[in-house]
């Protein structure tokens, strides 16, 4: 995710800090301050700190439940409203997204239970004065009731599309789950405008909304691509790069083309890696006259033939986090290129021709 720290790795997992998280701690730093002086600010970033431990191990709880079905999660990044874990891909069966959406709260209940064993009770809103078991307790069965929430793509959500996922087609399921969770988007931020002590609801509003509409579409472009091989939807007509071309060659090539990824030839003819518009912009700001194209293309890049599934080759793009990837015909040669964007027309193609097959 753009504009993140990356602050600490552990168990392979990489942990963020947005930037926008830091300036929440500083904005609570001073509204503490104004009210109670330093003491009261200090008292108030430790709360905030405090609550997101607790949203980093919840986050490290859905995580874990994903390695257990063999889903990686290569971050999780802490935000204003709370903390994103991003797996490699979305689990296959509805009862794997089950275990894994549950896992989260599972954590939060934990941590709240044990914090009343340990005297914790219910105090709410708390203050300065709040002790750290009170605190524990009540924080955490608010995250947990929070999450609860049918708000989809929250955990609540979650659960709700993997349980309707056991009954219907998963597009379906994830269509019915968005339009709730954007419903509730609504809600949130009606009650963020009515109360002024709730406007982050607001933040939590947008996010929900736009995630549940980026989810749904996800969805529909897997129902899609199930259906047509590579060669379906790639494309054809490309350039390609030399490894030892130069970089005024790779910006000649940018510009008298639409192409932003491009993929790299070695002298044998085999795809060596891909070269894409970032790194190479990035290059040119090195003003290093003796880089070629293969000193700062990307290497490792996965490739597919035109007879893989659309699913699996979205499947692998996701999981590389890939711009584009080479496809390859049965004898190894390059033919063509799959980007997001071929996903994307596919399904607007799908969407006009419901009852054909594009060829």
């Amino acid at each position: 995710m753009g504009w993140s720290i990356p602050i600490l790795r552990v168990a392979g997992i990489q942990l963020r800090i947005h930037i926008t998280f830091l300036l929440l701690i500083a904005w609570i730093a001073f509204a503490y301050y104004t009210h109670g002086g330093s003491s009261a600010a200090v008292g108030g970033v430790l709360f905030i700190l405090l609550l997101f431990a607790c949203v980093v191990l919840h986050e490290f709880g859905h995580a874990l439940a994903g390695k257990g079905f063999g889903i990686n999660t290569p971050d999780i990044t802490l935000l204003p409203i709370g903390g994103v874990a991003r797996l490699e891909r979305i689990p296959d069966e509805p009862v794997q997204e089950l275990v894994i959406a549950v896992a989260g709260p599972a954590v939060t209940a934990l941590i709240a239970l044990g914090a009343f064993i340990g005297g914790g009770s219910w105090d709410y809103p708390p203050t300065t004065k709040t002790s750290i078991p009170d605190l524990l307790f009540t924080m955490n069965v608010v995250l947990l009731l929070f999450n609860l929430l049918p708000a989809f793509p929250m955990d609540g959500g979650r659960v709700l599309r993997a349980l309707l996922a056991t009954r219907m087609s998963y597009a379906r399921a994830t269509q019915v789950a968005a339009t709730v969770g954007q419903g509730f988007a609504f809600v949130f931020g009606f009650l963020g405008l009515l109360n002024p002590n709730w406007f982050m609801l607001i933040f939590v509003a947008l996010f929900v909304y736009i995630g549940a509409s980026q989810e749904a579409a996800l969805a529909q472009m897997k129902d899609v691509s199930r259906r047509f091989p590579v060669s379906t939807a790639m494309v054809r007509e490309f350039r390609t790069l030399a490894a030892d071309a130069t970089l005024e060659e790779a910006v000649d090539a940018l510009l008298a083309t639409s192409q932003h990824d491009f993929p790299v030839m070695d002298a044998t003819g085999n795809v060596a890696g891909l070269l894409t518009r970032h790194d190479l912009i990035a290059a040119l700001r090195k003003n290093d006259p003796s880089l070629r194209v293969g000193d700062v293309m990307r290497r490792d890049i996965p490739t597919v033939t035109t007879g893989t599934r659309f699913e699996d080759a979205f499947r692998i793009m996701q999981e590389c986090d890939c711009p584009a990837v080479p496809v390859l015909d049965r004898m190894k040669r390059l033919v063509g290129l799959l980007t997001p964007e071929n996903v994307t027309e596919l399904m607007m193609v799908q969407s006009a021709m419901p009852q054909r097959r594009v060829l």
